[in-house]
């Protein structure tokens, strides 16, 4: 049996444009992810990043698809639902998410999900906080991973 392990290599990462779609929609939170994914994809070395602020989390999959088209190499989807009294909230949730995993399907570039689906404002609040507890930062992290690995698989390699 043949194994072949492939992982991300962090010094390409300066060959990177990166794209965040974020929602305008809560932005005294967004704005704090925004932040937090801005401040990872920088201490990672990635060398461009392009933000496109939309109304609200059911724009984000539009966005990211039209990052990806304008040649990002990843795409981190940012965006805040807080339960209300009716079902908006799982419609909008659900539809964002499963919107932007489509992008990342459909095109085959990654699409890192900091879409926030809470109940309470507050639990929002804690996930854009400073550091790795934001969700900004954490999604960054992961797109950029996953960027870079997948960068190292040649096409069609089944190795």
């Amino acid at each position: 049996m043949r194994t072949t392990v492939v992982e991300a290599d962090p010094s390409d990462a300066g060959s990177l444009h990166i794209g965040i779609a974020a929602a305008e929609w809560n932005r005294n939170i967004t704005g704090k992810l925004v932040e937090g994914a801005l401040a990872r994809l920088e201490d990672l070395g990635v060398g461009a990043t392009t933000v496109v602020w939309v109304p609200g989390s059911l724009e984000l999959p539009v966005a990211a698809r039209r990052l990806v088209e304008s040649g990002c190499d990843g795409v981190i989807a940012i965006g805040v639902v807080i339960k209300g009294e009716t079902d908006h909230y799982h419609i909008v949730a659900f539809g964002s998410s499963d919107g932007i995993q489509r992008v990342a399907v459909d095109t085959g570039v990654p699409v890192g999900n900091a879409i926030l689906a809470v109940h309470e404002p507050r639990h929002a609040v804690e996930r854009a906080g400073r550091g790795a507890e934001n969700k900004g930062d954490e999604a960054a992290a992961a797109v950029v991973g996953a960027v870079l690995a997948l960068r190292r698989l040649a096409p069609g390699d089944s190795s």
